[in-house]
């Protein structure tokens, strides 16, 4: 195994001297993100500018500019010949800079040393309004997370007000909206054809503001759907949650052809159909691009990106999910139809990886959005054309669509048997329900019990991930997510492979309180039922409201988009609070407050339950003794806590 050493030039240049190290006197694209430049395929940042780079445009990355001096990284690489792009990074910025009780996180993890503090708060629309300040003529087109969930009328739960599409308040020329690889490309071509900027109105997968004095571009293949307006919406709730059933329906479609119009103030926001889903070689093609799969050399004396560290030797097999959980971004971004990569594409990274100075043999994560629907799809494609359900396997799973874990399977057997490997992990959650024969009714249970026995015994790492979400059948309706009860079914299915194979092994289930429709007792409910079970709860999650989820909307209209009926909402950080300390039922903190809470919903059998902790006495005063030991010290989130 020889280990690959790269030089400077082969990152893309950040600095002046970088850039003159290449012998360029002009840059075609400037691209500005609020993530630490990581030349590695999952981060969007670094895929951009590598795509840039294919078609031999002159293109550097400024990372985490500072917009609290003069403003220097903004008018240091000059002007563009052809534009500006702009993202919030890898995470919407507000995600990454607050948690869900809008408190200050204490550390960024794309930023080196995990500094917090280097991206500011809704990053897209500073960037542009600084770059449309000092350059008033350069066009600027801005994509990623933030401006993709953005691109309409949303709820913005930092600020606690509904908000217009982000190209109003950035003044960008140009979204582009979920993965980038499709419109951006032909956006370089027609660019580099001489088209106009001001003249990119039918480029798929964008969205862009016109005056409402101007006309609508023409597509004889597009159908136009209104949606009400921003203006409208400020003044009723029920018509901002109206519009995201369209907004849904549209983004879910295999082959879409609708555009959506919006009006806010004197413009109309157009919004152009999306491409379908990335085809194999569309998607090998992304991650086959020269990365380093290395942070910037800039960063060394910095400290490690901790991003970067949790998922530098990990494998991306495929995009897009199918769950449709109402709490989700994922197939709001990357889409309802899963684009998965080839074997080959896949063995070439892992080659990559091998060679890697600091790898010791051990691949972190085989995964993806949802970790085991890999190479998933539709048995008769006609079917799914027409199809417009927000998911696949909720309430049921399709009958049409294939749910075999073969080609995963293949997947795993390829990296487990390379000379250079010792272990493959699964890091990403897995959709257990897929792998429950009593949900996944159509699937053969002896391959379902063949992928999970592999699984358990060869790619978990002492510790399986799964996301039940919630133990109430309201709640997990409301979620899209199955009922509890199939979760006892995976548990029992897992022990049984624990018993089968000698093995010791944790199973970690994901909950979220004070989702829409949860409550007290419902919490009270999750917190007795799971403790019977013998969980003493640490991956745990208080909802935060996104935009362009399901869940957001109904948090703050009250109402569901879907059937427009009231829905039951907690908004109050007081009782956010303590349906999350519901969780927490084995600290001795919280005992005597679970008592009066329970005696107050008058829930005795319950109070029985959770204060009754003859079975985890031993491992709470173990717990007590490991506390009062680090006294002063300062409690860390784990490195895999989930971000919604």
């Amino acid at each position: 195994m020889q280990i690959r050493k790269y030089a400077l030039n082969d990152w893309l240049p950040t600095t002046a001297k970088e850039v003159k190290r290449r012998g360029w006197d002009e840059l075609d694209v400037i691209l500005f993100s609020g993530d630490a430049y990581i030349d590695h395929p999952s981060f969007g940042p670094a895929v951009v500018g590598r795509i840039f780079e294919s078609f031999g445009l002159r293109i550097a990355i400024v990372p985490q500019p500072n917009v609290r001096d003069n403003l220097q990284d903004f008018t240091k690489l000059g002007k563009p010949r052809l534009f500006f792009a702009v993202t919030a990074g890898s995470m919407d910025s507000m995600v990454s800079n607050y948690t869900a009780s809008k408190k200050p996180r204490d550390k960024d993890a794309y930023s080196p040393g995990g500094e917090w503090g280097n991206r500011p708060d809704y990053a897209s629309i500073k960037y542009a309004r600084i770059l449309k300040n000092f350059f008033p003529d350069v066009p600027i087109l801005i994509g990623g997370i933030e401006a993709s969930l953005r691109r309409v009328t949303h709820y913005d739960y930092w600020s606690d007000t509904l908000r217009p599409s982000i190209l109003k308040d950035s003044g960008a020329d140009l979204l582009v909206y979920g993965m980038g690889e499709q419109p951006l490309s032909e956006i370089v071509k027609l660019v580099e054809r001489g088209v106009p900027f001001s003249s990119l109105k039918t480029v798929k997968q964008t969205a862009f503001l016109l005056n409402n004095t101007d006309k609508l571009p023409k597509n004889k293949h597009w159908e136009d759907v209104w949606i009400n307006a921003h203006e409208t919406c400020l003044n009723d709730k029920k018509a901002f949650a109206q519009n995201f059933k369209i907004l849904e329906i549209e983004a879910n479609r295999m082959m879409p052809k609708k555009r959506i119009l919006q009006k806010i103030d004197k413009q109309t926001l157009v919004i152009n159909p999306a491409y379908p889903a990335m085809t194999e070689h569309e998607i090998d093609a992304a991650f086959d691009l020269p990365f380093t799969r290395l942070p910037h050399p800039k960063y060394r004396k910095r400290g490690p990106i901790p991003a970067y560290e949790m998922i530098k030797h990990s494998i991306n097999v495929h995009r897009g999910c199918f769950g449709g959980c109402s709490f989700c971004t994922i197939s709001a971004h990357q889409g309802k139809f899963i684009a998965s990569r080839s074997k080959d594409s896949i063995k070439k990274e892992l080659e990559q990886i091998v060679t890697q100075e600091d790898f010791k043999g051990y691949i972190s994560d085989i995964g993806g959005p949802s970790a085991n629907m890999y190479k998933m799809k539709g048995k008769d494609l006609s079917i799914c054309e027409k199809c417009t359900a927000p998911s696949c396997i909720n309430p049921v799973v399709c009958s049409n669509l294939d749910t075999s874990h073969k080609d995963l399977l293949e997947i795993y057997k390829m990296v487990d048997e390379h000379p250079d490997v010792k272990k493959a992990f699964v890091g990403s959650g897995i959709r257990y329900d897929l792998t429950v024969p009593e949900f996944n009714k159509k699937a053969d249970p002896t391959q379902l019990e063949a992928y999970l026995e592999q699984l358990i015994t060869k790619h978990t790492s002492g510790r399986l991930k799964v996301a039940p979400e919630h133990t109430s059948d309201r709640v997990l309706k409301m979620m899209r997510k199955p009922s509890f009860k199939y979760f006892h079914d995976f548990k029992r299915i897992y022990d049984k492979i624990l018993h089968k194979n000698h093995l010791k092994q944790q199973l970690i289930p994901y909950f979220i309180s004070s989702h829409p429709e949860s409550d007290m007792e419902d919490m009270a409910n999750l917190a007795a039922e799971t403790k019977e079970m013998g969980f003493k709860l640490e991956q745990v999650q208080d909802f935060t409201p996104t935009p362009m989820t399901v869940a957001t909307v109904a948090y703050y209209s009250g109402y569901h988009p879907y059937t427009l009926k009231p829905v039951k909402v907690v908004r109050d950080r007081k009782t956010k609070l303590d349906q999350w300390k519901f969780f927490f039922w084995y600290k001795p903190e919280n005992r005597r407050w679970i008592k009066q809470k329970l005696t107050a919903l008058g829930r005795q059998d319950l109070m029985r339950v959770l204060l009754d902790y003859s079975k985890f006495d031993k491992g709470l005063k173990k717990d007590n003794r490991k506390s009062k030991k680090k006294i002063g010290k300062k409690s860390r989130v784990p490195h895999h806590a989930r971000k919604h």
